[in-house]
């Protein structure tokens, strides 16, 4: 008697994973064992047991059966998507249309069978053949419930607007699970959610002032003032945040913070969130933790090609410290993270001790401080060194106790990647002092400083070239002469929002201790002795950097002394 097709295909998938070296036979009986209990698909299980990365599996899936899962629950609906297959057809076909990229003409679909080529010829029918399509499995009920849900209502920003200007709001479905589309409020947070993520905002502010709430993005790195709202409906759409978080709904007296995750433009995005009281009623604010951006290969973090062999070599070292400096809101984390994913593999176990947990990352031990009874980093660090670890990251060293105790694991035999608060790469030398860690014990454990700024790069469709004046040229460290130097400005259009940047880079200064510097740092030498003997050695400060950055015409002028001090270089 034959077996089950689905049966089949989950022994197909396991001899393909085996046979090319992507997981071992063990892997494979421990996720068919996990799949039995859990319900989910095998492809699913292995990734989430960190066996098989998710680019790999997607690609073995596709081989194999050419299927892809979605969980309508927490899928935010796409206006866009929607208006290609109306609502006749998605039930008559039983699809739901989940997104849509109109520059690639991307579309995603959910099916309830999604290798039922005939179907997806009349789909493909329906919305034209330019039109990419992507079928991914769902539930049957599971997608007449995202039909009844996404469709018949407004789902833009402006459209939701004028409906609650229009109509009366319901506070008592705000909790209503079965129908939530139905009320306006549910539809307008989700709405302002996609639409951060869709404009790449890294947090998202609901600020209630006397009158208003005013609702702002930070993108690229600033605040801009997207909406403004009447102060009436704060109250609900407070409430349907906390719902979603998991927050206390009835308390408002007390700051809290919550989580959330949702499936926006085809892929999960995690949200944190934290309610403060203030005069004008509760401030939140949600920081956008994107998953698709948060790991960043090395190669790809955008810093010059002798930082990069810098950051290479001082990952090369098997034991001793790594400090990563900069500013909150300096990509520090996403710079850790990336060294993580470089250095990453089966035979070195990694352990990360954060406040909290950003990005969950597959065969890594990750632990957030806030979230264990009674632990702070400098007790993490001693319990993590019981656990066997090769390469350890403490989310940052911010007393003595912690510092004490990541220079003890760097001295017996391990890896410490870590963050402290310092303007310069050098500054971190005197910060350690300061703290209390004494020069004996840092002389010979400190592998490299790295010290990085992020700034806006300027739209390539606008930028606007200029001459640079007597000036710029000296910050620039370039002989003004007649022909001035061209350098470029931010203009403005559509691409941009009228800003004239788009899109972030680091500006990085890599300082690897030598043995010279190590014999400075034992004499406790001064800032200056410090900086003299680095730089000897090559060494290529912040304000270097960012220069490089501007003849490039990577970005302007103005945008690099928002966010470092080029007049030391006069």
């Amino acid at each position: 008697m034959n077996a089950p097709a689905h049966i089949r295909k989950k022994t197909r998938l396991g001899e393909e994973l085996v046979s090319a070296g992507l997981a071992t036979q063990d892997q494979i009986d421990i996720g068919l064992t996990e799949q039995k209990k859990s319900g989910k698909m095998l492809g699913e299980v292995l990734v989430e047991l960190g066996f098989v990365s998710e680019s790999v599996m997607r690609d073995v899936l596709s081989k194999v059966l050419g299927l892809s899962s979605v969980d309508l629950n927490n899928v935010v609906p796409d206006q866009e998507a929607l208006n290609l297959i109306s609502k006749e057809m998605a039930e008559r076909h039983t699809v739901v249309p989940v997104t849509f990229n109109p520059e690639t003409q991307h579309l995603q679909i959910a099916m309830k069978n999604a290798s039922d080529l005939m179907a997806l010829d009349r789909i493909h029918a329906i919305v034209g053949r330019k039109i990419e399509l992507t079928a991914l499995m769902a539930g049957e009920s599971e997608i007449k419930q995202a039909i009844d849900r996404f469709y018949g209502y407004e789902l833009s920003v402006d459209g939701i607007l004028h409906e609650i200007e229009t109509g009366e709001i319901d506070y008592q479905s705000l909790n209503a699970i079965d129908d939530e589309y139905s009320q306006p409020l549910v539809r307008l947070v989700d709405a302002v959610l996609a639409d951060a993520v869709k404009r790449e905002a890294s947090d998202i502010h609901f600020e209630p002032e006397e009158g208003f709430l005013r609702l702002r993005y930070r993108i690229d790195g600033v605040l801009r003032q997207i909406r403004s709202l009447h102060k009436d409906y704060w109250s609900a759409i407070v409430v349907r945040l906390k719902v979603m978080s998991n927050m206390n709904i009835a308390e408002t007296r007390i700051p809290q913070d919550g989580r959330l995750s949702l499936q926006v433009q085809g892929h999960r995005v995690d949200f944190r969130v934290s309610a403060q009281p203030t005069t004008h009623g509760e401030n939140i604010v949600l920081r956008v933790l994107d998953r698709a951006k948060g790991i960043v290969p090395l190669e790809k973090l955008g810093v010059h090609d002798e930082t990069l062999e810098s950051l290479k070599l001082m990952m090369a070292r098997p034991e001793g410290i790594i400090l990563v400096t900069g500013p909150t809101g300096s990509g520090k984390t996403t710079t850790l993270y990336s060294m993580l994913n470089y250095v990453k593999s089966e035979q070195v176990n990694i352990m990360t001790l954060e406040d909290p947990v950003e990005y969950p990352m597959d065969m890594i031990r990750q632990t957030s401080v806030n979230e264990v009874a009674r632990m702070d980093f400098a007790n993490g660090i001693r319990s993590m060194m019981r656990q066997d670890p090769d390469i350890i990251l403490v989310g940052e060293i911010r007393d003595e106790d912690t510092a004490d105790m990541a220079f003890r694991a760097a001295m017996t035999g391990h890896q410490v990647l870590s963050t402290l608060h310092t303007n310069s790469a050098i500054g971190a030398i005197p910060r350690l002092l300061d703290i209390g860690v004494l020069p004996d014990i840092m002389t010979g454990n400190i592998i490299g400083i790295i010290s990085q700024r992020l700034v806006r790069l300027l739209c390539p469709h606008c930028k606007k070239p200029t001459q640079a004046n007597e000036i710029e040229s000296k910050l620039l460290g370039v002989e003004y002469v007649k022909e001035p130097l061209t350098i470029y400005e931010p203009g403005g259009c559509p691409h941009c929002d009228n800003t004239g940047y788009k899109g972030r880079v680091a500006v990085v200064e890599a300082l690897r201790i030598d043995s010279e510097l190590d014999e400075l740092i034992a004499k406790r030498a001064t800032l200056g002795e410090l900086r003299n003997c680095a730089k000897s050695s090559g060494y290529k400060t912040l304000a270097d950097d960012a220069v490089r950055r501007v003849l490039e015409g990577d970005t302007s002028l103005q945008e690099v002394s928002r966010v470092i001090d080029l007049t030391q270089r006069l």
